[in-house]
């Protein structure tokens, strides 16, 4: 039997799971309970993290911001980290991918470094990353 495919998970599973109904709700449910079953592999890096706090902070929700943080670093207990190597990579990257949001750039650079090919996210931006692949989590149901 081979093991499964070590997928990176960006910040809107998290987020849509812990949210209010929306039609990517269940579907990133689902995603986080396979992981839980261990019917996926999955990591996640730092600035998924702090994009998710960012957001509810932003919101003026911060508490509601620390317990998803805290719930999906229960899920997702692997975090890469994001250093200057990432960095470099993303400036490069940005030239190559105009208009990527910097944070899309920075974790497709942690992908890069981490031999990562696969990235379930909601995101579209990470449709034009020849790189990577993106598997959209209401395609995963």
């Amino acid at each position: 039997m081979t093991s499964p495919e070590l997928l990176m998970l960006d910040s809107n599973i998290p987020m849509y799971a812990a949210g209010e109904e929306h039609p990517y709700r269940t579907p990133c449910r689902r995603v986080l309970e396979r992981i839980v079953a261990g019917e996926l592999e999955a990591v996640t890096n730092v600035e998924v993290h702090q994009e998710i706090l960012h957001r509810y902070i932003s919101l003026g929700l911060a508490a509601k911001g620390r317990e998803v943080s805290q719930d999906f670093g229960y899920l997702v207990p692997r975090v890469l980290p994001v250093s200057l190597e990432e960095i470099e990579l993303a400036r490069d990257l940005s030239a190559r991918y105009p208009g990527l949001p910097a944070r899309d750039l920075v974790h497709l650079s942690v992908m890069l470094n981490h031999g990562i090919e696969v990235v379930v996210s909601a995101d579209r931006h990470f449709d034009r990353c020849s790189e990577i692949r993106r598997l959209d989590p209401s395609a995963m149901v």
